[in-house]
């Protein structure tokens, strides 16, 4: 099969991978190289490096509302387009150009968690679980019908980082399949009951409210770990918190109970894992070790 691929950051590339191996992809779209790094070089995208390294046809259009890029996607003669975290809204004329349309692999259960973050939502909203969905794109946000959907239990203490993994990876199997079995599928609609937007994360959100419960603060951390990263001023400077589990213990919300446990509004919370300005990620025992911090310390 004949496969156009759109997709830009880490989570498309197993998608990428997949595809090469299994179909012939006839190109890649993607975003532009933009500045990056401390020379503000311009740096490819990683779907745009793998693309590249797989020896694949490379275009980056910063928009596709041109009649003539929309010539040249429609010339490229492609059975079907494969989207995933492209970045850009595609027009009618893009969505109908190939002979099967455009399939999204979508990183939740439709239709909860449309839009830019889902699994950053998922996770900060106390979510069990979450999964891919194969939809069959049209012009509204997420709103297509769903081909194939497969759902993943979310760990107590998992990451924004490790579900990001699981659902690439899981979405890469699923739109093998999908196209595989694309004459048999009966797309089905989305229900009205049920939806809900994924915004995209907003750096306020990343600091810790001590005064807040202890099961919403975990979520927090460990929904924002890594990137933008939940964070709190202490008397070593600002530190951002990479991995959480709810606790029991109470006191004083801010205070450090013991090792870095840090009391809340209800409950504490238990940092596991969290990287100080200008360090690198560390374990809780290995941090406390270069600071010394004593029970009764104010964060």
């Amino acid at each position: 099969m004949k496969v156009i691929f759109m997709g830009t950051p880490e989570f498309s590339v197993p998608v990428l991978e997949a595809l090469h191996q299994a179909h012939e992809v006839v190109c890649v779209y993607c975003q532009p190289p933009r500045p990056a790094g401390r020379g503000k070089q311009e740096r490819p995208t990683p779907v745009h490096a793998k693309a590249l390294e797989l020896g694949l046809p490379v275009r980056h259009p910063a928009r596709l509302k041109d009649p003539a890029d929309q010539a040249d996607f429609a010339a490229l003669g492609a059975d079907v387009a494969v989207v995933v975290a492209y970045g850009l809204i595609l027009p009618q004329p893009v969505l109908d150009a190939p002979k099967h349309g455009c399939l999204n692999i979508h990183a939740s259960l439709l239709p909860r968690w449309r839009g830019a973050a889902p699994i950053h939502r998922a996770i900060m909203a106390g979510d069990a679980e979450t999964g891919v969905c194969i939809m069959q794109m049209e012009a509204g946000l997420d709103t297509g019908p769903v081909l194939l959907r497969e759902a993943l239990a979310i760990g107590p203490t998992e990451t924004t980082a490790e579900l990001h993994d699981r659902l690439s990876a899981l979405g890469a199997r699923l739109i093998i399949e999908a196209l595989d079995r694309l004459p048999s599928l009966t797309p089905q609609p989305q229900p009205d009951e049920g939806v809900t937007y994924a915004a995209k994360i907003d750096k306020a959100e990343a600091r810790v409210d001590w005064s807040a419960p202890a099961a919403q603060i975990a979520r927090q951390i460990n929904g924002l770990s890594p990137f933008p990263g939940a964070w709190c001023d202490t008397p070593a400077g600002r530190l951002k918190l990479l991995n959480a589990t709810a606790t029991d213990e109470q006191g004083t919300p801010g205070t450090i109970l013991h090792d870095l446990t840090v009391a809340c509004g209800q409950g504490a919370v238990a940092i596991t894992r969290a990287q100080r300005e200008g360090k690198r990620p560390m374990e809780a025992d290995e941090l406390l070790r270069g600071l010394g911090w004593e029970p009764g310390t104010r964060l």
